[in-house]
């Protein structure tokens, strides 16, 4: 099941939410946690084992390390816990994640006939891995309180409004609200337009671009000339934005409505002037978790510069890898491994003495360069598209003008649309005079008619049957 559907808006969410509410203090996690397996089973009921096994493992960990740290044996048993936690989680994650893609690079490369188990990948899998991870480590550092109640800590883990998809929210971020949350009406309609409105970006925009993106992508070696290639990639960098920031900001909206307060996922990462710019404002979590527990304990950049180097190259190759398993994924870490020692080392100051508009420029050229190698889990079919990119001896023709002036309309709502622009705009339309974090009376009208106007056209579209894929299932 996924957000954007119409078993979820009309039947799951009203009852969660209804009983949620009316149901005592003491109930409401367990009831989460029940609705959260039915949400997850919902589409591999299979699958729920796995995340299980995760929940109670970690939860295990959890309390041996407690009480191996009140025997005194933080630095043996404590440490044996921790490493245990890390070669299981990550050792199912890699199993069900990466074994076929493992088998058939041996098959290709030692033209050999291994048999490959074709494994269907746990939705989520990499998301809830992490989450659980984060606990075990912290409570090994002496970060997070021990989590006593076992329907507590399976409610975290199996919490539907970011099991799918993320935010990546580590226990730390979440340990005060697990067990004793605050309930209110304006923070639960607060939330309730946060959803919509990333409903909304998922719908309306990304799916739309999504749409385009597949139709445009099919002229590849065919009619395609460079400015058909380009405006396949521009596609699906919004389609990517809108798709993923879109299911956070809904995520984000889900958990205001049941009392949490998840971490920011995006903060308009198209604005950025640099790489290093663009990657503190997109995946905000997934970077936080590389920095917390991967970069940081690696060195970080309190180090030489060859070990440096050396750290980003780890933590870029695994961000890479974590995606997907494909080589393109590979590529695209590595990619931005590179961009950033270079812009690290050597075109730091470059950049800054720059005006923004040609900063920004490269950086979104950077951007899109890197979203085509994303796309494509074909390697022959990302060179055609890289090829295509810097045919300048090609550069357009009569389908060229017809598909960007069939799409310039959309692509300037997108331009805007991934900008700070609209909630600029927003605030000052719907703030009151008398303080800019205060919504006047009219401001609220506006608000709500703004919202529901975009649930009203998201769910005809809906209805309608309309192109409703979802890029991170993948991941």
């Amino acid at each position: 099941m996924v957000f954007s559907s119409i078993y979820f808006l009309a039947y799951f969410l009203p009852i969660v939410l209804i009983l949620y509410y009316i149901l005592p203090a003491r109930l409401k996690n367990g009831w989460l946690f029940l609705a959260s397996l039915f949400f997850y089973g919902w589409g591999e009921p299979v699958y729920i084992l796995i995340m299980l096994f995760s929940t109670v493992f970690d939860y295990t960990n959890g309390r041996l390390i407690e009480r191996f740290d009140r025997q005194g044996k933080h630095n043996t048993a404590s440490r044996a816990v921790l490493v245990m936690s890390l070669v299981v989680n990550l050792g199912i994650l890699c199993f069900f994640k990466y074994t076929d893609f493992l088998i058939d690079n041996i098959n290709s490369a030692f033209n050999m006939g291994i048999q490959a188990p074709n494994l269907a990948l746990p939705i989520g899998i990499s998301f809830y891995t992490f989450q659980t991870l984060s606990y075990t480590i912290d409570v090994y550092r002496g970060k997070v309180d021990i989590q006593h109640n076992v329907i507590s800590f399976g409610m975290y883990v199996a919490l539907f409004p970011q099991l799918i998809a993320g935010p990546i929210v580590r226990y730390a971020d979440v340990a005060a609200e697990v067990d004793n949350r605050q309930h209110s009406f304006a923070q639960a309609s607060a939330g309730l337009q946060r959803f919509l409105i990333g409903l909304g970006k998922k719908v309306i925009l990304a799916n739309q671009a999504g749409e385009a993106f597949d139709s445009l992508k099919t002229y590849s070696g065919g009619d395609a000339s460079c400015a058909v290639y380009w405006l396949t990639a521009i596609m699906f960098t919004f389609q990517i934005y809108f798709d993923f920031s879109g299911y956070s900001d809904m995520a984000i909206g889900l958990g205001q409505m049941l009392g949490f307060h998840f971490p920011e996922n995006f903060d308009h990462p198209y604005e950025s002037k640099s790489i290093t710019e663009f990657w503190r404002r997109w995946h905000m979590t997934l970077g936080t978790w590389f920095r917390e527990y991967l970069y940081i304990p690696l060195g970080g950049n309190r180090c030489s510069v060859g070990r440096h180097i050396f750290n980003l190259l780890v933590v870029w190759f695994l961000t890479g890898l974590w995606h997907g398993a494909g080589w393109n994924f590979i590529f695209w870490g590595l990619y931005y491994f590179l961009l950033l020692v270079l812009e690290k080392y050597f075109l730091g100051k470059v950049l800054n003495k720059l005006p923004g508009w040609v900063s920004h420029v490269y950086t979104m050229l950077l951007v899109v360069l890197g979203w085509v190698i994303f796309a494509f889990d074909d390697v022959s079919q990302l060179g055609i598209h890289f090829a295509g990119l810097f045919d300048f001896g090609h550069v357009g023709n009569s389908l060229a003008l017809y598909e960007w002036g069939q799409y310039l309309p959309f692509l300037i709502v997108l331009v805007i649309g991934c900008t700070s622009l609209p909630a600029r705009i927003c605030k000052k339309i719907f703030a009151s005079r008398d303080s800019e974090n205060e919504l006047s009376s009219v401001g609220r009208i506006l608000k709500a008619v703004y919202t529901l106007a975009l649930l009203i056209i998201s769910v005809v579209l809906l209805s309608a049957g309309s192109y409703n894929p979802f890029l991170y299932f993948r991941f």
